[in-house]
């Protein structure tokens, strides 16, 4: 995630009565990130909520806020059932991975000890953090869900605590109701946020009365924010044989930039920028004709890029023809930048990076 805005159609910890009818609002004001809790609506509505998301090309979330095991396994089956994209919350990892963890959906729970309803976290900073760790340490938990806001204590540095102790993504939820508190979620690492009541309630200024001034709102001040974020992206890296000492100069003009970053990259161009950058982070996969790109597009497909550099070479023939509208179509269906060109990446490298 590259520090995304997350709606929760959501109020009081519940999925508010006229949440389908919000959807188009949300939208329209432009987010693509949307979710609801597992109580307020049926299942069959939820369902409905659901398909709307997926119909208009969004990301679906739904954050589990039940107190005992067997209401929290029920919402696991329900978020495979409904085949969302993530599902949010809950304290039970190690039962809820049983359910679905053979189910392509990402799993991010909440660390710390967790109480009430609406929830609150409860514990000191270095117990919330040794919790994220060992839940980080579990192969089905894609990332976490940290109720910062809703911590009595140094909510700032809780954050950096959490981010800083785990290599996973940690998205904010819980009471995150201005500019401010984006913008400290960014500083802190955050890879995303959620806000609902917030939303709904008309608590940020906006250019346009509404929902959909609300959002558009929102997804300014994310914007704004994400200059600041120091999460790490993660950008995968390819290139053509004929394009490889151009990616290469690509890289080494925004070596300092992709410091601290991640690099995923085929095989042979995994190699390259080792031996020219032995600085940066660099995920090797397989060589490309022994799939690495196909591995490129798994990892698009669960959502753990922030963005596809291949510089593609047009003028001549190339076995891997296949592999690159393969990730062309993925980038397009999953909403992720995919840049073909050093013009195009410096875009990228302009959004996601500070350069």
């Amino acid at each position: 995630m590259a520090f995304d805005f997350i709606l929760m159609l959501t109020e009081n910890d519940r999925t508010i009565p006229d949440a389908r009818a919000r959807i188009d609002e949300a939208l329209e004001g432009g987010v693509r990130h949307i979710g609801f809790k597992d109580v307020g609506l049926p299942l069959p509505e939820l369902r409905g909520l659901a398909d709307a998301i997926r119909a208009a090309g969004g990301r679906s979330y739904l954050e589990v806020v039940s107190l005992d095991e067997e209401s929290e396994l029920a919402s696991a089956r329900a978020a495979v059932s409904l085949d969302v994209d993530c599902l949010l919350g809950g304290t039970r990892a190690d039962v809820v991975t049983q359910v679905t963890r053979d189910h392509p959906l990402r799993y991010y729970p909440f660390c710390g000890e967790i109480t009430g309803h609406p929830s609150v976290l409860q514990g000191p900073e270095s117990a919330v953090a040794d919790s994220a760790r060992r839940l980080c340490d579990l192969e089905h938990v894609h990332g976490l869900d940290l109720l910062a806001y809703r911590f009595a204590g140094d909510v700032p540095s809780l954050m950096r605590a959490v981010c800083g102790a785990v290599d996973k993504p940690v998205i904010m939820a819980g009471s995150i109701d201005g500019e401010a508190r984006i913008l400290s979620v960014a500083e802190a690492g955050g890879a995303g946020f959620t806000v609902g009541t917030a939303a709904l309630a008309g608590e940020f200024p906006a250019d346009t009365p509404g929902f959909a001034g609300q959002v558009r709102s929102i997804l300014a001040m994310t914007g704004r924010a994400r200059r600041s974020s120091t999460a790490p992206r993660r950008i995968a890296l390819a290139a053509h044989d004929t394009r490889k000492s151009h990616l290469r100069a690509w890289v080494m003009r925004h070596a300092a930039a992709l410091e601290g970053h991640r690099l995923i990259c085929t095989g042979g161009t995994g190699r390259m920028i080792s031996e020219a950058a032995p600085e940066l982070t660099v995920r090797r996969l397989q060589r490309g004709s022994r799939g690495g790109d196909q591995q490129m597009g798994a990892m698009i497909a669960t959502g753990e890029l922030d963005a596809v550099i291949f510089f593609a070479d047009p003028t001549v023939p190339h076995g891997g023809e296949a592999d690159l509208q393969a990730l062309t179509r993925l980038s397009v269906l999953h909403d992720t930048p995919l840049a073909l060109g050093p013009s195009e990446a410096d875009m990228v490298a302009t959004a996601l990076l500070s350069v």
